[in-house]
């Protein structure tokens, strides 16, 4: 038998060398290159075990065909019995397809895939565990209520070659593998989660996918950094990432994907975490606006958009002078680099000195939102905190702030107006350049255009 090969791999974007390098030349990252051996033997046993899987469903070798002559009718979609599920997936699950959901420790990923597959009672559903035992399993689903079914199947294995062989028996429709990170390959010399097996069995895992029609939905840990554990080619191999994240300490969960070739990549989906599973949130903006908080300062509400979802959120901000010193800049759920850009605007445009005054700001109810129309909101709470005087009920605002101090348009407005109107709020704030085009009579909420941030400031304080 010939020797095996060693080559290093850089755990962050996959670039591979014939030697160790302290920087990768591909993605900049310093100390990512791990070391991993290569087989000589080319045709590796998980390979042959997955096309034995799925030589049956081959009917002959692929030949070029002509673009014209390929169907353009979109693949019929699985559906998961989860309208927040399916919408990040952009329609359901495309057979063939192999999913990534990823997530903390004990955010609620493999609770979040097992309810959803015990709601497919017409499905057959290989569940393959290498964390959990049968019996923890089976204690998840009588805590979920669905622990009579008779369509999932357990399966606790860790090794691939067995997997494929059990998949070989049991001919399933879906597949989840509970994690990644815990499957190994007997051909590959590492131990299980290292790059060399992350990224053999999910090669093997794809070819399987891909070959047989039968989608794959992965669940992977993540790192201290926040990003997919194992090496970058995970995300690179797979169809779909989607993101389970959300503070353990609030209720709401929210699922995100980060890509997706089948739909598209700013949906998003909000779960609210209970002792019996995770409930899926079809109206978030009357949960995350269920606290009255006339009378105080500090809070603003704006109309956001995540994917083709309004919905409204609570901004909230506190100023108060520097104890210390140095200002502190605190942002929970909003971009720190923007909070410090709005905050040097609101100094520069408005003339309101908070140099010397630490500033705090938080999205309620552990959310993160990235939508540009969250600036004028910030910018509103934050001057209700140093003022010590709060907006009047039923008024909400989105705008996105230049540097100039302008109020920049903002997508979807007639969305935002809508939910906005069907919550019961009175007044609206939005970008003047917005309502061109819009008859504003046909709205019960009246609308006050705005074209600078003093302008919005005025209207909001006199």
């Amino acid at each position: 038998m010939a020797k095996d090969k060693i080559a290093y791999v850089c755990s962050n974007c996959g670039q591979e060398s014939s030697k160790w390098i302290g920087k990768c030349p591909s993605c900049g990252q310093w100390n990512t290159f791990k070391e991993i051996r290569v087989s000589s033997d080319t045709g590796s046993q998980a390979a042959r075990s997955a096309a034995s899987v799925i030589r049956s469903s081959l009917s002959g070798k692929n030949h070029p065909q002509p673009l014209r002559s390929i169907a353009s009718q979109e693949a019929p979609r699985m559906d998961m019995y989860d309208n927040e599920l399916n919408r990040v997936l952009g329609g359901g699950l495309v057979p063939g397809s192999i999913v990534l959901l990823g997530g903390e420790p004990g955010i609620g990923k493999s609770t979040l895939t097992l309810q959803t597959i015990l709601n497919m009672p017409e499905r057959q559903i290989l569940y393959v565990s290498g964390e959990e035992s049968a019996h923890q399993l089976k204690m998840r689903a009588e805590r979920i209520g669905k622990g009579d079914s008779d369509n999932v199947h357990i399966l606790c294995e860790t090794s691939l070659e067995n997997i494929f062989a059990q998949i070989k028996n049991f001919q399933p429709e879906l597949v989840v593998v509970d994690s990644i990170q815990t499957i190994y390959t007997e051909e590959v010399d590492s131990s299980p989660g290292s790059v060399s097996q992350i990224r053999e069995c999910a090669s093997a895992l794809l070819r399987f996918s891909k070959s047989s029609g039968i989608p794959v939905l992965m669940i992977g840990h993540i790192n201290k950094e926040g990003s997919i554990a194992g090496p970058k080619i995970l995300e690179h191999i797979v169809d779909t990432v989607i993101q389970f994240e959300g503070d353990q300490h609030y209720m709401y969960r929210i699922l995100r994907s980060i890509k997706n070739r089948f739909g598209s990549t700013s949906e998003l989906g909000i779960y609210e975490m209970r002792q019996n599973g995770l409930r899926p949130v079809s109206n978030p903006s009357e949960l995350l606006l269920s606290q009255d908080h006339e009378g105080l300062s500090g809070v603003a509400i704006t109309a956001a958009v995540e994917g083709i979802r309004p919905f409204l959120v609570e901004t909230q901000a506190l100023v108060s002078t520097a104890a210390y010193g140095t200002p502190q800049r605190s942002a929970t759920g909003f971009d720190q680099r923007r909070l410090n850009m709005l905050l040097a605007v609101l100094e520069k445009r408005v003339g309101f000195k908070l140099i010397q005054k630490d500033v705090f700001i938080n999205i309620a109810g552990g959310l993160r939102v990235t939508d540009l129309a969250m600036d004028l909101s910030v910018i509103a709470a934050v001057l209700s905190s140093n003022v010590d005087t709060a907006i009047e009920p039923g008024w909400c605002m989105a705008g996105e702030v230049g540097l100039s101090g302008e109020v920049r348009p903002v997508s979807r407005i007639e969305q935002r107006i809508a939910e906005a109107e069907k919550l019961g709020f009175t007044d609206m704030l939005v970008p003047s350049h917005n309502l061109s085009g819009i008859d504003a009579r046909r709205y019960n909420i009246r609308l006050h255009p705005v074209r600078k941030v003093e302008e919005a400031l005025r209207e909001l304080f006199g």
